[in-house]
């Protein structure tokens, strides 16, 4: 079945090839109806993600053993030659017999049978020299994008906002699958409870930095899980769940969530809530906002109610809530290890969203009662998406005031953030990256 999974790889690569589309997805609807066994799943997702996650590099690779340039090539030749060089480059289990033979024959199943010989020839002498990347050496910003597969306009962002050590980290982080945390539902089982059944199960299980937060492995589909469908749990990276903890919900109050699709910090939030209050979410639409009534039935949350509603130009009037959290789109710096295709995006694609984001946090603002929490947020690593938008909100909302997060003692804290303020990072706190700034209403 490893053709089969090989195969599924590319129809998913070269379908976020021609076009775009999350890799999750695009894997997701791959996988659906293969029929894989659990370990060839893992090989798809293996070859899918690893592909996505070194292209420039593998690239870079290739063109150096082949005569006709990449851009003349066509699309599936190429997405072929990356997939069978990510195998030779960073899969030791697979033979480079296997890697070569299998290149060709998807050449031969993709009616490419005429390009089989050019795969076959570049592979091949790829090989005979030792299939040994040589890839350039150096701290150059050339160099280190070509050796993480990272675009330099976002190394200079990040060298910039960070500084040169810690830009070199995050660059380090980008490679590879990141942990699988998931929450558990204390509506219906403790975190002890669930461990329990998922080890049961066959799933390994570790407890994660925060209560009620557990890191699992192997666990093939999610939602072919018993403990899944009977609600004992939600998907949730770390970072939203310390986003949640921030927003700092407690029972009988009324909560708004004003961009919460898929809604997993609105399960969280709820759960924090012991389902007792009034819980508003909302997006744009109608699709996502029938997501979150699914994922909240699934889970036996009954506060959520949960419609369609444009956050930065909202039609209607809202009666004002406790705490807000404004959980604004973004351009997803802090999550390219679960979605390395962000990574390729043109970097004037970033130029209205800081607008955009501003226009939802004033629009947010007047959802919130005096001595109300607002809570701003994003997953993003980019300064002018996160705390230069916050501070323009308090500049120009002198009703706001800073709100210091009261945060569990193991999350570390940066040197260069006020009190107010948090940006995690994946290489330092172990979490996607991150950022939320708390302000409280004063008037």
């Amino acid at each position: 079945m490893i053709a089969n999974a090989r195969l599924i790889a590319l129809q998913a690569l070269l379908r976020v090839h021609n076009n775009g589309g999350y890799s999750n997805i695009v894997l997701n609807q791959a996988l659906k109806g293969a029929g894989l066994g659990v370990k060839d799943t893992g090989f798809t997702s293996a070859l899918f993600y690893g592909v996505l996650e070194r292209r420039m590099t593998l690239d870079y690779t290739i063109q150096q053993y082949s005569r006709i340039p990449l851009k003349k090539l066509s699309p599936d030749v190429l997405e072929i030659l990356r997939l069978a060089f990510f195998q030779l480059c960073y899969m030791d289990k697979v033979p480079p017999s296997a890697a070569v033979n299998e290149a060709v024959s998807l050449a031969r199943l993709r009616r490419q049978g005429k390009a089989a010989g050019f795969i076959n020839a570049v592979l091949r002498s790829f090989v005979r020299a030792g299939s040994n990347a040589s890839l350039p050496q150096g701290d150059s910003r050339k160099a280190l994008s070509i050796r993480y597969s990272c675009p330099e306009w976002i190394i200079t962002l990040w060298q910039n906002a960070y500084g040169q050590q810690t830009a070199k980290r995050l660059l380090e982080q980008l490679a590879g699958r990141p942990p699988l945390v998931i929450r558990a539902n204390n509506l219906k089982c403790s975190a002890e409870e669930l461990s329990l059944a998922l080890e049961k199960g066959g799933i390994p299980v570790r407890a994660a930095t925060i209560e009620g937060a557990l890191e699992i492995k192997d666990t093939g589909s999610i939602e072919s899980n018993a403990a899944f469908q009977q609600g004992m749990f939600h998907v949730q990276d770390l970072a939203s769940q310390i986003c949640c903890l921030a927003l700092a919900p407690k029972p009988g109050e009324r909560v708004i969530d004003v961009c919460s699709a898929p809604g997993g910090k609105a399960f969280t939030i709820a759960e924090r809530m012991e389902d007792q209050g009034e819980l508003l979410a909302f997006d744009l639409y109608e699709a996502k906002v029938n997501l979150i009534r699914k994922g909240a039935r699934r889970l036996g949350i009954s506060i959520l109610k949960a419609d369609v509603r444009d956050a930065a130009d909202p039609k209607t009037l809202i009666p004002p809530a406790d705490r807000v959290l404004c959980d604004v789109p973004c351009s997803g710096l802090g999550i390219l290890r679960r979605k390395p295709e962000i990574r390729y995006k043109k970097c004037e694609s970033l130029d209205s969203l800081p607008g955009l984001q501003y226009r939802i946090l004033r629009s947010s603002a007047g959802l919130c009662k005096p001595q109300g929490v607002l809570l701003y947020s994003t997953c993003t690593l980019n300064p002018a998406e996160n705390g230069r938008v916050a501070d323009r909100f308090l500049r120009e909302h002198p009703n706001f005031a800073p709100l210091p997060l009261l945060l569990p003692q193991q999350i570390i804290r940066n040197s260069f953030e006020p009190e107010h303020q948090l940006t995690l990072m994946p290489h330092l706190h172990g979490t996607d990256g991150f950022f939320f700034s708390a302000f409280k209403r004063l008037r």
